[in-house]
């Protein structure tokens, strides 16, 4: 694209980081930081739009796929990963995909991410279909790896959107939701492990928890689906559902949340 600054790769605003003293660095830090909130609200419009896609899709039987290289990746798979336990929904209806498969979660995968034909591959795998979404996720906007999928699942009309923090980036030509948050440069030069990392961390919880909420994961402000994977989840699901159902007595509404599962379910029984 002709407009394309490549703005995450940019020299840091600030010099001589080796020089400054631990309060200086950490101010700095957190002075950046301020700006990452500020850039993703610039983008509601947009992640707005690709919710209420998601939702539709999803009630109609279609999956979410997060798919990047290196941090994106590892963002991607975060998320995905924490939906079943908070709103108990079945595994493998959101998935997160990352360049080099499993082992690149915590090392690097030399290479992974410069595949153009890879991603789409990867998503083969799950027998990709036009009523699942696909989000590229790439700060640069210019990793193959997802540029590549992107480009595929287009071809077979799967509805695709990106999440990258470089205005006009390449990858936003191939979703139908593009979301561009521009935070501007790093703190060290090119890491984009942090603003551009924290801009993604927070589109992703905005994207997941909207669409939790509109397929019915919430109601009033709890998490009434959460599976009872620990001692806290269960405290806090039997404090839910004393709340919710008039229910006085502790034990009384822990046994009736172990029965059932979850406290909707819990509720539905009354």
């Amino acid at each position: 694209m002709t407009d394309f600054r490549k703005v995450t790769e940019e020299d840091s605003k600030y010099n001589h980081l080796e020089k400054m003293t631990v309060q200086d660095v950490l101010k700095n830090i957190n002075h950046e930081d301020k700006i990452v909130a500020v850039a993703v609200e610039k983008t509601i419009p947009q992640i707005e739009n690709l919710v209420e896609k998601i939702a539709d899709n999803i009630l109609a039987g279609g999956r979410l796929f997060y798919i990047g290289a290196g941090t994106s990746g590892r963002l991607g798979v975060l998320d995905a990963s924490e939906i079943p336990p908070t709103y108990g929904m079945p595994y493998g209806v959101i998935i997160g995909i990352i360049a080099g498969g499993e082992k690149a979660i915590q090392h690097a995968v030399e290479n992974a991410e410069d595949s153009i034909t890879q991603g789409w591959e990867d998503l083969l795998g799950y027998d990709i279909n036009k009523t699942d979404v696909v989000i590229g996720i790439a700060a640069s906007g210019t990793t193959p790896y997802v540029i590549g999928a992107l480009q595929n699942c287009q071809k077979n009309n799967i509805t695709t959107a990106s999440i990258s923090c470089n205005p006009n980036s390449p990858i936003s030509l191939y979703a139908n939701y593009a979301i561009e948050a521009i935070v501007g440069p790093e703190f060290v030069t090119g890491s984009t492990r942090m603003k551009s990392g924290t801009a993604q961390k927070l589109i992703l919880n905005m994207i997941s928890t909207a669409v939790m909420i509109l397929i019915g994961r919430v109601e009033d402000n709890k998490m009434v689906n959460m599976q009872l994977t620990n001692d806290k989840l269960v405290d806090r699901g039997t404090k839910m559902l004393m709340e919710k159902s008039g229910i006085t007595n502790y034990e009384k509404a822990n046994t009736l949340l172990v029965k059932y599962g979850s406290v909707k379910k819990a509720l539905e029984s009354l």
